[in-house]
């Protein structure tokens, strides 16, 4: 079994910045790619960014050019650094890790963008 934590929601006015952070533990050694996801309100979960354990990423549109996604495999944690971010980022943001079997899910944490 994998445990993810997430950490470094809140609140945050339109054109601010936050950082996440999701912090991974127990079975962890099957784990390549880490990645994060949001869901809105009454919408689906969506893909954020991924990241892979030599580096590789991949970003949603919405979000290339303002989200950086970044790893640190000796602290087996991944960031997500959000900047210029707006009222349609507002959403529940989920850390998962895949391996093999199904993906491996936090518990979530909110980000509300709003003035």
């Amino acid at each position: 079994q994998v445990q993810l934590v997430e950490s470094g929601g809140g609140l945050v006015q339109p054109g601010g910045s936050l950082r996440l952070s999701c912090a991974a533990s127990g079975s962890i050694f099957g784990i390549n790619t880490m990645g994060w996801y949001q869901q809105a309100p009454g919408k689906e979960r969506e893909l954020v960014a991924t990241i892979t354990r030599s580096g590789a990423t991949n970003y949603a549109a919405a979000v290339k050019g303002r989200f950086t996604i970044s790893r640190d495999n000796a602290k087996n944690t991944v960031y997500l650094q959000m900047n210029s971010l707006k009222p349609e980022d507002t959403a529940v943001y989920y850390c998962c890790a895949f391996s093999v079997g199904p993906p491996y899910w936090g518990q979530g944490t909110q980000v509300t963008v709003s003035s």
